[in-house]
């Protein structure tokens, strides 16, 4: 079973609003991370110029005061050569041809600005620890919904952590082994009709849990999911 070690990791956090900012610095801090907490974009450069070997994650607010969007990437991307994973905070993402861009840049991905304390640390750990994790490639949602698996001949439940449109993360102590196949039920919001899916681990890690690749999903259910998500991801853009 893969487990992450226990290293500390340094990463900025660009963002204009007090609130996110010192949320995500006291969710990296309280697990041992170092977290650099910045408010605009110059700030931010100086930063990746001054500190680039020690940087491991980036965690950026794609509308900082002054910063043209994709262009603040763009800019980065000129300091590091790419190196840099860097997380996007969904709620500022303008449009989908900005997530086109995004992804030729090679952003690492997107987070909630908004999620839940207990939910941060989570988010960002594949990117964090990226070789005890197989990431999805499509957007994530947050999204804590009961949800029971099956392995064998054994019964689990847990919650969720996040949905994309190829998979879902589960909360759990006692995640299975990384390639181990399972099955799935879970209802979205809303609905009153049970989702069923069969899928394989893809990620495994003590700390946070597990990531489930999805493998068979009915065609009408696959629909409710990419519904869910695209709505959802693009649910609070920040004005």
């Amino acid at each position: 079973m893969a487990s992450t070690a226990v290293t500390t990791k340094t990463v900025v956090v660009a963002d204009d609003t007090a609130f996110v900012r010192d949320r995500f610095r006291t969710a990296l801090e309280n697990a041992g991370h170092k977290a650099i907490a910045v408010k605009s974009a110059a700030e931010l450069l100086a930063r990746v110029r001054a500190d680039l070997a020690a940087i491991d994650l980036i965690v950026l607010d794609l509308r900082l005061p002054h910063a043209p969007g994709v262009e603040l990437v763009r800019a980065i991307r000129k300091l590091d050569d790419g190196k840099l994973p860097i997380l996007i905070f969904s709620g500022t993402i303008a449009n989908a041809e900005e997530v086109k861009d995004l992804a030729a840049l090679g952003v690492a991905g997107y987070v909630n600005e908004y999620s839940a304390v207990q939910h941060i640390l989570p988010s960002l750990a594949p990117h964090l620890f990226p070789d005890n994790f197989n990431r999805r490639g499509s957007p994530r949602v947050v999204l804590g919904i009961p949800i029971q698996y099956r392995f064998g001949n054994t019964i689990a439940a847990a919650l969720t952590l996040n949905l994309s449109h190829g998979g879902i993360a589960i909360r759990t102590t006692s995640p299975l082994e990384g390639g181990a196949k399972i099955r799935i039920r879970f209802r979205m919001p809303g609905s009153k009709k049970d989702i069923d899916a069969e899928g394989r681990v893809a990620w495994s890690d003590r700390r946070v849990g597990m990531g489930i690749q999805f493998e068979a999903v009915d065609p009408a259910n696959q629909t409710i999911i990419d519904h869910f998500v695209d709505a959802h991801f693009f649910s609070n853009r920040k004005a």
